[in-house]
């Protein structure tokens, strides 16, 4: 049976999701989210992704807590800036040398960038090991590099190298 389909519980999600989002249990509806379903999972288990190799999962619990308290604290900053009628400030592109290789910890790190509010990741050059970020409220490179490095990128080398 896993020959044929690799992850069963994937393809019944994702056919779950299908039919939600029809809206509809005509039976039109269940062959093509089966046939979808079926199809998507046999092709995610051709995939093969490398397994993760996390290391220290503890820190992930102070991690996540401090993930948490900067998301609180941008979207506070970002009202701000967006509520102040006359804000002066300047956004811009800031360029962030990383150590960090994994694809795991890069993915979680462009979680974190991204889900904070006020930032985007932008581009990640792995020749160079370039993170290029979009700030919002750019007052001074270096104190974004250091929060990126000390922050995120130090907890996460620890966790997955």
């Amino acid at each position: 049976m896993r020959r044929w389909l690799p992850h069963p519980l994937m393809a019944g999600f994702l056919l779950l999701v299908w039919l939600l989002m029809r809206g509809s249990l005509a039976p039109g509806d269940w062959l093509l989210g089966g046939a979808l379903a079926l199809g998507l999972a046999w092709a995610f288990g051709k995939l093969q992704p490398p397994r993760a190799r996390l290391r220290q999962p503890w820190r992930l619990l102070p991690l996540a807590l401090r993930v948490v308290y900067d998301i609180v604290r941008s979207n506070l900053a970002v009202a701000g800036v967006v509520l102040r009628p006359r804000w002066r400030g300047r956004s811009g592109f800031v360029a962030i040398p990383l150590e960090l290789e994994d694809p795991y910890g890069l993915a979680l790190l462009a979680c974190i960038v991204t889900s904070t509010p006020g930032t985007i990741w932008v581009d990640h050059d792995p020749v160079r090991r370039v993170l290029l970020i979009h700030v919002l409220a750019l007052a001074d490179e270096a104190i974004w590099i250091d929060t990126i490095k000390r922050r995120y990128e130090r907890p996460l080398l620890e966790m997955f190298q």
